[in-house]
């Protein structure tokens, strides 16, 4: 792994996947709208930079030419299908045998064996619904986006966060297969945790073609701790 994409590079999440990155020795390319290059100005010379509209398949065509792995941020915003236009342009234009590996929420589910409390599942359609109403966000179509995901024979990762808080790390955050399960009963990840967890999974073969839902680590039993090891030699 030598040369990375992050796709979003510009927004908090994709500011510490850069960090992560270029402290592994990566050679970083970044995907992000042209408004928002200032808020990379602290990595100054360190990232090549494409500008955009981060869903362009164009633009990440270009971006992802020649690289060993893309990282790419699905945000649910607004209501023209931002989350899957970039999923399929992702799929579409890596290279063959490169590293995807996507970030998303828990209401992104694989199959019937992830499990969501019935208050859960309501608090996330009344939300679905306020943010589709007034055009704020579609979670539908980050459903969508992940729907893409899973029936790609890519080497593809989608990294299923919990409820995100700011603060330094924690170390790399524990993980369960499914949603439900009670390792990740704490719902809270570091969010420059979940940016490593993003990265470090670029070179994690156990976890191609995962859904891994994660929470923090220090949140995690020392039972939570030891089935996570037991997950990484299976």
């Amino acid at each position: 792994m030598r040369r990375i994409a992050i796709i979003g590079i510009s927004g908090k999440l994709g500011q510490h996947m850069a960090t992560h990155a270029l402290d592994r020795g990566y050679d970083v390319v970044g995907v992000c709208r042209p408004e928002s290059v200032t808020k990379l100005r602290r990595f100054g010379d360190r990232l090549t930079l494409f500008t955009g509209d981060t869903s362009d398949p164009q633009l990440i065509a270009q971006a992802v030419k020649h690289c060993d792995g893309v990282l790419t941020v699905l945000v649910p915003w607004g209501t023209d299908g931002m989350a899957s236009r970039t999923a399929l342009a992702v799929l579409g234009h890596a290279a063959d045998g490169a590293r995807l590996v996507f970030s998303g929420g828990w209401h992104m589910r694989r199959d019937s064996r992830d499990r969501y409390p019935l208050l859960q599942s309501l608090v996330n359609w009344i939300f679905g619904r306020i943010a589709r109403l007034t055009q704020m966000a579609d979670i539908d179509d980050h459903k969508r986006a992940a729907r893409l995901i899973f029936s790609s024979d890519k080497s593809w990762t989608l990294v299923r966060a919990s409820d995100l808080e700011e603060g330094d790390s924690q170390g790399l955050p524990v993980w369960a297969p499914h949603v439900g399960d009670p390792m990740l009963k704490s719902n809270i990840t570091r969010r420059t945790d979940f940016a490593l967890f993003m990265v470090n999974a670029l070179t994690d073969d156990r976890l191609i073609h995962q859904a891994p839902a994660i929470v923090s680590r220090a949140a995690a039993s020392d039972q939570d701790l030891g089935r996570t090891a037991m997950h990484a030699t299976t």
